[in-house]
């Protein structure tokens, strides 16, 4: 057990996440004594370009509108010579991640939170009465315990605290991203996606960030040869890099409970930590406010709720649309454009990525083609890895 235990706070949320800053903000707050225990000497500073629905807006209200750097109103999907066109009525947000972290850890400071740089999460020790939490001082010097009795792991995709914990460890993917100017006659309100599933079985991506630039992207499934398909992308569509982002995201495989009991305490996942990304597009920031809401009211008022029930109710529907259109070929998807009729645009024009229940019943009761299309692709091989995995 390391040295210099204190006992001066009852939460600690380990990583300066979105999730993680969010729910430390929910939980300060409501009155109660959280520190937020961050690895690194300051908040993560990468840039990283994302898109998310107005559904982030319901969340949060005005925060996170510091981060907001573009709004789009429309899509643009292409495949094999095809394009569909798809009008919002509500826009999508394009927002700067480094920002909202910022914005988020401003947030939880003011509600109260302690926010504690250069400590990295070493270990956990269970203790009869409290958790204990070791960790490594990044500027030198003995380790540093710390108890608890509730723990957050906020701390990314591949979390220390899930593991130490015992939770098992995730799928993970990775994402791969280019500046790029932006080709001429494009205007910044768009974002274009394209299917080619001989080079990735999910999607590229071209997402305005300004009036003039923005970001490039596919998730790979082998991390050494995204990049390289990337770059053969960017050639053939005459786009020079000006920089690349990365990262590696969890797999959404099925439902992992978010909350272990152990002696001295309860241990909770959020965010990437939890797996709480939309499989079909590998999204995380709204489903990750969604999660850390859920754990919260499951810290302030005990047991599971109706947030989390909801949270994976969708996150599920995104793992059947997934292993519907994961066996695509070029072919399936070509029929799938082809397929969108005037009705099924107008669903997904008014419903969001964060909706897939209804856009699904929707899309099937217009255009009952598509399920057929998307069962025939199962059937046909392609198959997503991992499966439901039962739990609460």
């Amino acid at each position: 057990m390391a040295s210099g235990q204190n006992t001066q706070a009852k939460i600690a949320v380990v990583g300066g996440s979105v999730a993680g800053l969010y729910a430390a903000y929910l939980l300060a707050r409501a009155g109660r004594e959280t520190k937020v225990l961050e690895g690194q000497e300051q908040l993560d500073s990468e840039a990283r370009s994302l898109i998310v629905t107005a559904r982030m807006r319901d969340i949060l209200g005005g925060l996170g509108e510091k981060a907001v750097v573009n709004e789009i109103r429309r899509f643009e999907l292409f495949t094999d010579g095809r394009v569909a066109k798809i009008a919002l009525r509500r826009p999508d947000l394009v927002i700067e991640r480094c920002a909202l972290i910022k914005e988020l850890a401003v947030a939880a400071q003011a509600a109260g939170a302690r926010v504690e740089f250069g400590k990295k999460f070493l270990s956990l020790d269970q203790n009869p009465d409290a958790l204990t939490l070791n960790m490594e001082r990044s500027n030198g010097g003995d380790p540093v315990g710390a108890q608890f009795q509730t723990v957050i792991g906020a701390d990314g995709a591949l979390s220390r605290v899930a593991q130490a914990a015992g939770w098992p460890k995730p799928l993970t993917v990775p994402l791969v991203q280019a500046i790029v100017g932006l080709p001429q006659g494009m205007t910044p309100d768009t974002v274009r996606v394209w299917f080619i599933p001989d080079d990735t079985p999910y999607f590229y991506w071209l997402i305005p960030h300004s009036p003039t630039e923005g970001v490039v992207g596919l998730i790979g499934e082998d991390g050494a040869s995204t990049k390289v398909v990337l770059e053969s992308f960017l050639e053939k569509h005459q786009m020079q890099p000006h920089g690349f982002q990365g990262a590696r995201i969890p797999i959404y495989t099925g439902w992992t409970p978010v909350r272990r009991e152990l002696p001295g305490g309860d241990v909770y996942l959020v965010g990437d930590a939890a797996g709480h990304v939309k499989v079909t597009t590998i999204g995380g920031i709204v489903t990750g406010f969604r999660g850390a809401m859920g754990v919260a009211e499951a810290i302030l008022h005990g047991g599971s709720n109706g947030r989390l029930r909801a949270l994976r109710r969708e996150l599920n529907t995104h793992l059947l649309i997934r292993k519907l259109i994961h066996g695509f070929t070029q072919s399936h998807y070509s029929h799938l454009v082809d397929l969108l009729n005037s009705r099924a645009r107008k669903d997904l024009e008014a419903h969001t990525r964060d909706e897939p229940g209804g856009v699904l019943w929707r899309l099937c009761f217009h255009q009952p083609r598509l399920l057929l299309l998307g069962f025939r692709a199962l059937l046909s091989g392609g198959r997503f890895p991992g499966s439901f995995r039962p739990g609460v």
